[in-house]
């Protein structure tokens, strides 16, 4: 089978406050590196997005695709299978609340089912140099907006 392979990071000058992703994606000997950012987010909405835009950059359908991430929150959402619990709930959390970006959560979950998904978690600023890509990626995408934001 063939495998895809993506990284992804997430950033936030402030929490909530302007915001980046951004991703790299392996096939072979092909490298894609994509991101961007939001004025007003907060982290966790970043590493969600981080993960929906690369999964969204896919040409392909029914492939293997392995996604690295840093962020527990995305990781666990999975292996932990919160995320099952979420729909089973009618989207509601552990304490009967609605749960945190949820828009992101469906968007995440319709991507994933074009391909056989995996996410692994990879530890942070651990020296990984496809995680240390992303979360420069991310940080780019941040100064982007905040210098936009000067002009």
């Amino acid at each position: 089978m063939r495998v895809i392979t993506i990284y992804t990071d997430g950033a936030c000058s402030g929490n909530p406050g302007p915001g980046g992703w951004g991703a790299v994606l392996l096939y072979g000997e092909h490298r894609k590196e994509i991101w961007g950012g939001e004025p007003a987010t907060t982290n966790q909405r970043m590493e969600l997005m981080a993960v929906i835009q690369a999964l969204k950059a896919l040409k392909v359908e029914k492939w293997a695709v392995e996604v690295y991430s840093d962020s527990a929150y995305v990781v666990n959402a999975f292996k932990q299978r919160w995320i099952d619990k979420w729909q089973k709930n009618g989207w509601k959390n552990s304490k009967n609340e609605p749960v945190a970006n949820q828009d992101l959560w469906q968007k995440l979950l319709w991507l994933c089912r074009k391909n056989k998904v995996t996410l692994k978690k990879v530890a942070g600023h651990s020296g990984d140099e496809l995680n240390e890509r992303c979360d420069y990626l991310a940080r780019q995408a941040i100064k982007e907006l905040t210098t936009q934001d000067e002009g």
